[in-house]
């Protein structure tokens, strides 16, 4: 049996995991595929200023994380298609809701921000 996981401890391998999931990319590339199986090339078009190696890269995370799968077919050139396993699958609906949180809250954080900076010469 395993011991408790404790996120607040320093040494907790959950911390492992959340640095993951607090990156950028991995909460667009998750969340990206919660609308299904997709090629690379296809995640790299849609999701603007992902550079080949940081998509490569994360990808690779994800998969070793067990998070997605990679699927490679025999054709010329070669196929490889990336989807959510049913881990990943129960973590796509938290990274949609987190990537749509932003966007739906764009505007009030910059207003907060503005006042923010605006206050600060008062500081």
């Amino acid at each position: 049996m395993h011991p408790a996981y404790d996120v607040y401890e320093d040494r907790c391998p959950t911390r492992l995991v959340l640095d993951r999931l607090a990156d950028k990319w991995a909460l667009l590339i998750l969340d990206h595929l919660g609308e299904g199986t997709m090629r690379f090339n296809h995640l790299r078009r849609d999701i603007k200023g992902i550079s080949q190696k940081m998509l490569s890269q994360t990808l690779k995370k994800l998969e070793r994380d067990g998070l997605i799968t990679r699927t490679v077919y025999p054709t010329v050139p070669v196929t490889v298609e990336y989807a959510l396993t049913p881990l990943g699958r129960t973590l796509a609906q938290t990274a949609a809701a987190l990537t749509h949180w932003a966007e739906s809250n764009m505007d009030t954080i910059l207003a907060a921000q503005a006042a923010y900076d605006a206050a600060g010469a008062e500081r």
